[in-house]
């Protein structure tokens, strides 16, 4: 029976962690990420613009789920409601099995300023992905702006809980209960104090 190897971006995001860890991010070259993954430098270039993209492969997957989960919405769903629709939709990505991949990574971008930039580009993305899907929903502005930026500080706060080693919650409910948060915190902010 023939044994399952991974393809080679798999192999080269494996292989630039392991280096990121070991030796830093800064000391990393291209070309041992691609010597430690058993590819030539040239493979890397294949799948890969540089070394800060390898720690974020999988972008166009993470902007589809979310805008296509926005425009599944039942019709009469609040932007909000949609927008934990988008997030639900990240728990297939989020899984138990990526649970030390991603706890990793997170450690690794958090020692790096150049990655936290990057970061927050590829949040920024998100952000804008949600919000043209939700201003084809019909959503106007600055509704639709508003609810993607909740979102995203949502999906923040999900992560961060998620990828802590010591979690043994599912990304979905962590996901849920950071909108359920932020819509409290929203609600409060418009109360008269008592007094």
């Amino acid at each position: 029976m023939p044994r399952w190897e991974p393809d080679a971006q798999e192999r080269l995001v494996g292989a630039a962690l392991e280096l990121f860890v070991e030796q830093g991010y800064d000391n990393t070259t291209v070309a041992q990420i691609a010597e430690h993954a058993r590819l030539t430098k040239s493979s890397f270039f294949r799948h890969f613009p540089d070394k800060r993209e390898v720690l974020f492969a999988g972008q166009d997957i993470f902007l589809k789920l979310p805008a296509d989960a926005i425009a599944s919405a039942p019709p009469d769903a609040q932007p909000l409601e949609a927008v934990g629709a988008a997030l639900e939709a990240l728990a297939g990505v989020f899984t138990p099995e990526r649970h030390p991949f991603a706890s990793t990574r997170q450690a690794v971008i958090a020692a790096n300023s150049e990655l936290q930039e990057r970061e927050a580009l590829k949040r920024a993305d998100f952000a804008s992905a949600m919000r043209r899907a939700l201003r084809r929903r019909g959503v106007p502005e600055p509704s639709a702006t508003l609810a993607a930026e909740l979102g995203i500080l949502a999906f923040r706060a999900a992560f961060v809980r998620w990828a802590d080693p010591a979690n043994d919650r599912e990304f979905g409910e962590l996901a849920r209960q950071a909108l359920q948060e932020l819509q409290a915190a929203g609600a409060a902010l418009t109360r008269t104090p008592a007094g």
